[in-house]
């Protein structure tokens, strides 16, 4: 067999998560219900938006990508997340209604991010967070369109944690270090991510998420994970593996780019449909009561 090196962390991701095969089990199994609690707010299903950034208008259509699929999440009840942007937009997200988190880059101008913190929580965000992978580029710290970012410490973390009453997610944790230090600050969840493969070789995410997950049993910490998630079963291997929930991200944007919010409800029904599908088909009828027992890894 030839074999052909790849450092595409999205690849490696992407081949992972198809060798993780499913265990049907059907006798004394009912239809699943996928309401799911997180961070003490009730919604429709494990599932969330993406933080994304920069999405201009698509097909003449008034409203921005990002309004687009904000709308969605508040139509489906699903958790809006979005990224960097000034207040301005920021506050257009909001007004669509969708309990929404706002990620926030890793800014070398520490002022800056906590404006964007203090905005945030007086607009009525559900939540508020940062973009710890972003904080290095090639050449040295990362600068996106046009911003500087810098090195972020713990206790820099922590003390926006503490400036704010709103939940802090750290978004980027690839390995149970970052993963007790964001415990350890305070941070009320996390998004296990490699951000699309900025990292070559990077770990996935569902082959590190077991070891988070274990080591952040007891300490109250949320587990959200991203990078590839597509379909219902990709939801389901990452709640069997140890999250409390996973967000799609450029699976979503063909339907958002071509029909907007309907588009976007839509692939949501779709995921949520497959997700309930083989939750009742392993035998586990809410989403709490998901584990890796039904999971098994390709050996042929």
């Amino acid at each position: 067999m030839d074999y052909t090196r790849s450092s595409d962390a999205n690849e490696i991701t992407a081949r992972y998560m198809d060798s993780i095969l499913i265990e049907e089990r059907l006798i004394d199994s009912v239809k699943a219900d996928l309401s799911t609690r997180f961070l003490g707010a009730d919604f429709s299903m494990p599932v969330m938006t993406p933080a994304f950034s920069h999405l201009g208008q698509y097909n003449g259509r008034p409203a921005t990508g990002l309004e687009e699929y904000s709308i969605a999440a508040k139509n489906r009840n699903i958790l809006n997340f979005c990224g960097m942007m000034e207040n301005d937009p920021f506050q257009k997200i909001i007004d669509t209604g969708a309990k929404t988190v706002r990620i926030i880059k890793p800014y070398a101008d520490t002022g800056k991010i906590r404006d964007q913190i203090a905005y945030a929580e007086t607009a009525g965000a559900f939540g508020v967070g940062m973009d710890i992978d972003h904080i290095f580029g090639e050449a040295g710290y990362d600068i996106v369109v046009g911003e500087e970012m810098a090195a972020q410490t713990a206790d820099m973390l922590r003390s926006y944690v503490e400036s704010t009453k709103l939940p802090f997610i750290v978004k980027g944790v690839l390995g149970v270090k970052d993963a007790k230090k964001c415990a350890e600050i305070g941070a009320r969840a996390i998004i296990v991510s490699h951000h699309h493969g900025r990292l070559p070789y990077a770990v996935p995410p569902m082959m590190i998420l077991p070891q988070i997950r274990d080591a952040l049993r007891g300490t109250g910490v949320k587990i959200i994970v991203d990078c590839g998630i597509a379909s219902g079963a990709d939801v389901y291997k990452a709640l069997a593996l140890g999250a409390d929930a996973a967000a799609v991200g450029r699976s979503m944007l063909p339907h958002l780019e071509k029909d907007g919010t309907e588009g976007v409800e839509k692939f949501f029904d779709n995921v949520g449909s497959e997700l309930r599908f083989i939750m009742s088909s392993t035998g586990f009828a809410r989403v709490k009561d998901i584990d890796a027992s039904a999971l098994h890894m390709r050996t042929f």
